[in-house]
């Protein structure tokens, strides 16, 4: 006897993390759509839950759960940062290649949509809602040259777009996906609410090169090393950032945490940090020279515990070498117009 039942379509939905791809997941789930989520991980990423700090990843693991979907995750960090660094498209109002990393995405979701039989891929994308990448011609553009065009399912605001092909096909129920537009996320919490979705992480969106103060440390970086790594790249999460005239970059921490992460990070550097009282690590290049090195000690001084004493002693190391200078304590004017955000 043949099997006429129907088997059941299959999507690869792009998770972040956040509201609105966990609500677009959930949908399909209602409409009966097998799912499997795919998380795309970035260094560039700042989406935490109000009483988590562990980060996308982590996001994305527990909706994951929370759902019952199969989570994939990859780290493309390195294939991405030539994309952030050329865009074929331009950039927002930052550094965001917002257009090339959805374009990115896709075909990077499009690989894995065929390599795991699935149907179509899903997102949680609402038109209008992001000035550069959820407008019309841009969605339409990013479908045609990640060739998935009519393969993507918007449940948040399909009833506003064009059918894709499982619509059409009957596949999915257009009916009951929704028409959700512009940059009100509004019903995107009310929706939640209804579904009984009530911690969530970055209902707004968590990218950091949207950030302008961000932005303006990674267009120092690439125009001073336009071969920057990942390594550079991380440090420009934290700290206080400066260019000084001679143009050595340092940073600067700005509590205990950072310090920590500018130590564990900053291997290859030149590290600052008071000797005899609390203060910030900062790092330098190993090849400043000695006049900058001196400049450097006293901005440290600066932010350090005994900043009104007129003298403090500094120490320097790198590899195991080990210095101390003393210096006065910085003024803000002396060094405040080389600070970069």
């Amino acid at each position: 006897m043949n099997d006429t039942t129907e088997k059941k379509p299959r999507a690869i939905a792009l998770l972040s993390g956040g509201l609105d791809s966990t609500l677009a997941i959930s949908i399909m789930l209602d409409l009966g759509v097998e799912v499997e989520a795919l998380h795309f991980m970035t260094i560039f990423c700042n989406c935490t839950s109000a009483r988590r700090q562990e980060g996308c990843g982590s996001e994305a693991r527990r909706v994951s759960e929370l759902l019952g979907v199969k989570l994939t995750q990859f780290n493309v960090t390195p294939e991405y940062l030539s994309i952030i660094k050329n865009p074929k498209h331009g950039r927002g109002s930052s550094m965001n290649p917002c257009i090339d990393c959805r374009i990115f995405m896709f075909r990077k979701a499009k690989e894995y949509m065929l390599k795991t039989a699935a149907d179509f891929i899903v997102t949680g994308e609402v038109l209008g809602q992001r000035p550069m990448s959820q407008h019309m011609r841009a969605i339409r553009l990013i479908e045609r040259e990640s060739e998935l065009e009519g393969l993507v399912v918007r449940p948040l605001c399909a009833k506003l777009l064009p059918p894709s092909i499982p619509e059409k096909e009957g596949r999915i129920d257009r009916e009951k996906m929704l028409d959700i537009k512009g940059r009100s996320r509004k019903p995107q919490i009310r929706l939640a609410a209804e579904k009984g979705i009530t911690d969530y992480a970055c209902p707004a969106g968590g990218c950091m090169l949207t950030d302008k103060s961000f932005g303006r440390r990674l267009k120092d970086l690439l125009e001073h090393n336009p071969d920057a790594g990942m390594p550079e790249m991380r440090l420009l999460k934290y700290g206080r950032h400066f260019r000084l005239a001679d143009g050595t970059k340092i940073i600067v921490g700005r509590d205990e945490s950072e310090n920590n992460k500018l130590e564990m990070l900053g291997k290859g550097y030149l590290k600052f940090q008071v000797a005899d009282r609390l203060g910030p690590v900062t790092l330098a290049p190993t090849d400043a020279r000695e006049e900058a090195i001196k400049f450097i000690a006293a901005i440290t001084a600066r932010y350090s515990q005994g900043r009104e004493k007129s003298l403090l002693l500094i120490r320097s190391w790198d590899n195991g070498n080990e210095k101390f200078l003393e210096v006065p304590p910085a003024h803000d004017e002396e060094f405040a117009r080389w600070r970069i955000e």
